[in-house]
Order: structure tokens, then sequence, then C-alpha cells
């Protein structure tokens, strides 16, 4: 049930059960010191009798018994601790890296529909909220109604009637709580949606602070991110208002059941029906009861507010994943597309897609923007999977074998490059983790890239910034071919790998690209004609069908979609 309600692992689940158990050892332990102060305040309503105050402990013992149960009491606290804060972390841990691990396993459509300010909030921000409520708020608020149970069936075995007066108030107290769930986690809901809002405002301007600084923008796009976070403040209080108010009224009630014990136990003992001690001792339990109770309700609403949290994380893990065998028979690396059809949520991108990619060829998809280009080199590699159709890699349909498995057979050059803020060694080396120093260089140098690597500071192991900030549009480009190169798979895709280059630039990556083509499966996307007028093969999309095909030579004769746009380009 734990594991349902909380979306927690097998593991978190045991663990907050201890938790859980330890905090109300705890609770029940800290009634002890009462049963302490009862002993003793009994003796000294027996001197004030007799007027001789002996004790069968004697003060010693006393003094020791309190010494004893104050040890028990924080080695039982330390207990607490260990099962509750420690798995708490640990679950959160394992937490973020179960989440990453299936949106690892997701398809590339899932980030295509997700924000990705959304998805970093989910990953930082509600596990780190979670981590509270699985180390404090769950353990304390079920440990003590553990121990709430426990002592209302010793109150009312005692005195069912001072019983009753003590534990009235608490029931009404946690219905007003409850009975404010749905507007707290309303509240909430708005406060996320307000923060997420507000981030995203925030990576928009600084993703885009070069084009706001070059139009003169700058002071209307920081007022609108101000704009944004004066919404975050405002959800925000709204946010702390809802489970204030509860909190405040619940414990108000609880103030009124330590009057009402006062009250009744008043009128007992004036009838003769209660003893004085027995009074004091539901006095003294009364307010131990209550004060775990006051932080309870507090942290009920801490609990319903992480049920949003919980909600969001477990919509991500309810995605089905990009399963498939880990198995790859393939005969041969030809990629063949059959009848395929896919869509953007609603819109229809390829219609019907037919042609054949063959081993040792290079087959480029030409044709407008929009045509459906890109998303076949997607479909191919299984970043996507197909509506309707079938594509197979050597006889295998792609659809039934698991994407990592697959992607071991493809090399990806896109048009945008992305690097990491680490050095240029380790930048290359993603393209193969275990390989050695010497191929790294090796695979730089087929991609030319040592012209301008010898140039920087620290050479191979110089820091490139974040996305390789300190460096071109076309060395970022060879960089990515030499991933390429060293990963040395018998697939290449070419998503407009040089449309952005200036003429020299351009031509290093070709002479890179013409020792990583030899031997392979290659599909290749260019709007430059003259890039591809070497193919084996030309497709020719558009509005996502297979308009025409053959050979560069062949097309351009046929006065077709192919040979036009060759004619506009020499005219442009």
């Amino acid at each position: 049930m734990l594991k349902r309600i909380f979306a927690l692992s097998d593991g978190g689940a045991k663990d907050l059960k201890k938790g859980i158990a330890a905090t109300a050892i705890y609770n029940i332990l800290l009634m002890f010191p009462v049963g302490i102060m009862m002993l003793l305040v009994l003796e000294m309503l027996t001197g004030i009798d007799t007027g001789v105050f002996e004790t069968d402990f004697g003060i010693g013992g006393f003094i020791a018994l309190t010494l004893i149960m104050y040890v028990i009491i924080f080695i039982s606290q330390w207990i607490q601790y260990d099962k509750t804060y420690t798995v708490a972390y640990e679950e959160s841990a394992n937490r973020r890296l179960t989440l990453a691990e299936k949106i690892r396993k997701l398809p590339l459509s899932f980030f295509g529909e997700k924000n990705l300010a959304d998805l970093t909030t989910t990953m930082m921000g509600d596990c780190t909220a979670l981590e509270r409520t699985f180390s404090n708020a769950i353990p304390l608020m079920l440990g003590t109604l553990t121990m709430f149970a426990i002592s209302a069936v010793c109150l009312i075995v005692i005195d069912w009637r001072m019983g009753l007066c003590i534990l009235a108030p608490v029931p009404v107290a946690a219905l007003i709580v409850i009975y404010a769930r749905k507007a707290q986690q309303k509240a909430e809901a708005a406060n996320m949606d307000a923060k997420r809002t507000a981030y995203d405002g925030v990576q928009e301007f600084l993703d885009t602070i070069q084009e706001i600084k070059s139009s003169s923008r700058e002071n209307e796009y920081l007022g609108k991110i101000d704009t944004k976070l004066e919404n975050v403040v405002k959800a925000s209080f709204k946010n702390e208002l809802a489970p204030g108010a509860a909190t405040t009224t619940a414990q108000f009630v609880l103030r009124f059941g330590l009057v009402l014990v006062l009250l009744v136990g008043a009128k007992l003992v004036s009838d003769g029906t209660l003893s004085i001690p027995y009074f004091i001792m539901y006095l003294i339990m009364a307010g131990r009861i209550y004060d775990p109770f006051n932080s309870c309700f507090m942290l009920m609403a801490e609990i319903f507010s992480a049920m949003v949290s919980i909600k969001r994380t477990k919509e991500i893990e309810a995605i089905p994943e990009q399963s498939g065998s880990r198995n790859c028979q393939n005969n041969g690396y030809d990629i063949e597309f059959k009848d395929v059809e896919f869509a953007y949520n609603d819109e229809k991108v390829l219609k019907g897609v037919s042609f054949v990619a063959k081993q040792g060829q290079v087959t480029a998809l030409v044709g407008p923007s929009g045509s459906g280009k890109s998303t076949v080199s997607r479909l191919a590699s299984r970043f996507w999977d197909a509506n309707k159709g079938k594509i197979t890699l050597g006889g295998v349909d792609v659809s039934s074998i698991d994407q990592e498995v697959l992607l071991k057979n493809f090399s990806v050059v896109f048009q945008d490059v992305l690097l990491f803020d680490d050095t240029v060694m380790e930048n290359i080396r993603l393209g193969r983790k275990d390989a050695t120093d010497e191929e790294v260089i090796a695979a730089a140098k087929a991609a030319c890239c040592e012209e301008f690597i010898d140039k920087l500071p620290e050479g191979y192991n110089t820091r490139i910034g974040e996305n390789g900030s300190t460096l071109s549009g076309g060395e970022r480009q060879r960089i990515s071919i030499a991933r390429a190169l060293l990963k040395n798979a018998p697939i290449v895709l070419l998503d407009e790998a040089t449309a952005s280059m200036d003429a020299e630039s351009e031509n290093l990556v070709q002479d890179a690209l013409s020792v990583l083509l030899k031997n392979k499966t290659v599909i290749v996307i260019a709007h430059r004609m003259r890039t591809i007028a070497n193919a084996d093969q030309i497709i020719v999309l558009d509005d996502g069908k297979v308009v025409e095909s053959g050979k560069p030579e062949q097309l351009i004769t046929s006065g077709g979609l192919y040979s036009h746009m060759v004619a506009l380009q020499k005219e442009a």
C-alpha cells in the first residue's frame, strides 16, 4: 500500500515501515517519563497525608531511573533518525536514478511533447520536496497515529470518561485538515504551474539573450519575467494560506480538548469519582498526546502537498517504454522503408514512404522544408516508432529491437552539434567510451580536428565550455564527426552536417566525411544539391511522399522536383 500510494521502490517501502515503527516506539517511550513523574507525585501525596516523605525508590532511585529512561529515549531517537532521514535520502537518490532510467528508455517523441523545465522540476524539485516528506512527515505522522492508538486504549481502560475527553478532539481536528485537502492540492498545483512558467521565462531569456539585446528588447522581456516571478509569490502565498488556516483551526480544537479535560476532571474530582493523582496524570497525558499532534497536522498538510509531486513522478513512470529484443540478428545493413506513415500528434508527416538504402551506398534525402527528411532518418534509428508500415535493418523490423542495441549500428551527425563542458578528449570519446587516448587522437586526425586542437591552451585536455562555446561551428561539427569515426558504426546518418558552415570549413568536413562513409550504409539529408552530387541514390520527398528516386544525373534530366531545386540553387 505504501509503495502504491507514495510511488516508492520495494526497498523504500520496507524502509519506510521501519521508520514508522521506530517513530512509534520513540513516541511511546516519551510517555515513560510521565509514568515516572506519576510515581513521584503519588509518593509526594502519600507523604503529605502521613507527614513523612518516604519513597520506595528513594531520591537516588528516581534520579537513576530517569537517567536510564533518557538514555533509552536517546538510543531510540538515534535509531529513528537512522531509519527515517538516512533511508529517505537513499530513497530520494533511488527515485532520481529510477526516473533517469525511465527517461532513458522513453521514445524521443516524449521529449518533443514534454516541457524541459517541467522535466527538470520533476527530477530535481519534486524529488527534493519528497525527501522531507519521507524523512519526516510520513514516519512522524503514522508513528504518532500508532502511539495515539495504543495510548487511547490505555486511557479508556483506566477511566473511560477522562479518556474520551482527551481523545474526542483529535478526530475532529484531523477531519478539518483532511477537509482542506482539495483546496490545498489545488493551490499546490497552481504554485507548481507558476514556478514552471517562471523557469521557462528565465530559461528562454538566457537562451535568447543575444537576439533580445540585438533587438533592444531587454526591458520588455525583463518586465515579463518580473510578472511571472510576482505570480510565483502570489501562488506561494495562496499555497501557504490553505494548509495554514486548516492546521491553525485544528490546533485550536486540540487546545479546547485540554480545557475539556480540565473542566471534566475537576467536576469528577469534586464528585469524588476521580482521584487527584489520576486527574493530574490525565492532564499531563493530554499535553503529551496533543503536542505531537500539533506537528502531525502540519505534516498531514505537507503530505497532501507532496501528493502533487508524487502524481507527477507517477505520470512519467506510467509512460510506455520503447522496448525490444536485446539480440539483433540482422542480415547485412540495408535499411528498407515499406509504406511507412508517421504523424506528430494529429499532423501527418510521412504518407506511405517506401525505399531501400543499400549497404555500401550513399542515399540522399532531398525535398522542400517540412517534406519529412529528418523524420525519415529518426525513424530509421528508432528515435521514434512509425505509426504504420515497416522499417527493417538487414531484414529485421527495427521496432522489435531495443533502441540501445539498434543504435550500436548507427553513427549520427546532426546539424546542431551538442557538446559537453568537458575536455576535447572526452567529448570525442563519447563515440566509444572504452577508446584509448591514441584511438581518440587518430579519430580527431581523420576528422581534420588537429588543425584547431593544436592551437588550444592544453590541446586535447582543454575544456571547451558549455556546448563547446569556445569553438566555432565548423570546429564543433568536426568534433561530432570525430565521435562518429571513433564509433565506426556500419550505418551513418548525416542530417544537414555542413548546412551552416563557410566554404573552408565545409571542405574540411567533407574530407572528414569521405573517410567516415567508406563501405557504410549512408543516409544523407541535404539542402545544398552540390553536396550530394556523387550520391548513389537520391530520394526526393514532397509533402511526406516519395515523388522521385534515382541517380542524380537521371533526376536532373527528368525535369521533376529535383531538377527544379538544382536549377533554383544555380540561379541563386
